[in-house]
C-alpha cells in the first residue's frame, strides 16, 4: 500500500512542501557527517535522490548507491541523478537489502524509518551491510506529543521513536549509539557505529 502511495506521489514530491523541509534537514545533516576517503555509502529510502545528490556534491570522492521501495522514486532519482555513473539507484525493500556484508561505510535514512513495519528487521540488515567501524544517520521524526502519537497509532502505520528507543533498537542490532542531534524542530538525527 505504501509502495502504491509513493508511487502516486513521485511527480509531485519535490515540488510540495516536504521538499523544502528536507532541504532544511539535509544542510543541516551534512554538517554532522564524517567519512572516510572514497567512500561507499547507501542511502535506504532515497526517493527522488536529492540526499544522494547532495552528499555526492559535498564529498567529490564519494560512491552511492540510492535504494527505495516505490518504482517511480526511483526513476525520477535516476532522472534527477548529476553524478552519473558514481551514482546508482535500485528498487528494493529495507528488510531485504540486496547487498554484499560489510559492503558499505555509511548508510543514511531520512524520514522513512517511521514507515518501516518491521524496523527490527530493517536495522539488522542495516547492521549487517555497514562495514566494521561504520556509521548509520539516522534521521527521523520524534516526539512525546499525544497528537502526534495518535497519528502513529492511526492507519497510516507510522511510528515515532524515542531516543531511548532508537538506542535500544540499535544496540539490539549490534549498532553502538553515538549520539542524537535535533535538525529541524522535532526531527532527529541518531548516529550509530558498527563496531
Amino acid at each position: 500500500m505504501k509502495k502504491q502511495l509513493f508511487d502516486r506521489w513521485a511527480p509531485s514530491y519535490d515540488w510540495t512542501f516536504p521538499s523544502f523541509i528536507y532541504q532544511a534537514i539535509h544542510k543541516r545533516l551534512l554538517s554532522q557527517i564524517q567519512l572516510p576517503p572514497n567512500p561507499n555509502i547507501l542511502d535506504l529510502g532515497c526517493g527522488t535522490g536529492r540526499l544522494l545528490n547532495r552528499l555526492a556534491n559535498q564529498f567529490p570522492d564519494l560512491r552511492g548507491t540510492g535504494l527505495d521501495l516505490s518504482t517511480q522514486m526511483v526513476r525520477l532519482a535516476r532522472q534527477n541523478n548529476q553524478h552519473r555513473p558514481r551514482l546508482i539507484y535500485l528498487e528494493g525493500n529495507a528488510e531485504s537489502l540486496p547487498f554484499a556484508d560489510g559492503q558499505f561505510d555509511a548508510v543514511f535514512n531520512t524520514i522513512s524509518f517511521l514507515h518501516y513495519p518491521h524496523p527490527d528487521q530493517v536495522l539488522s540488515e542495516i547492521a549487517r551491510i555497514i562495514s566494521p567501524g561504520g556509521k548509520f544517520y539516522l534521521v527521523d521524526i520524534t516526539t512525546n506529543n499525544p497528537t502526534l502519537q495518535l497519528m502513529a497509532n492511526s492507519p497510516t502505520g507510522i511510528k515515532f521513536y524515542s531516543q531511548e528507543q532508537r538506542q535500544k533498537m540499535g544496540d539490539d542490532a549490534g549498532l553502538l549509539c553515538l549520539g542524537h542531534y535535533y535538525l529541524l524542530g522535532p526531527v532527529l538525527l541518531t548516529i550509530f557505529q558498527k563496531l
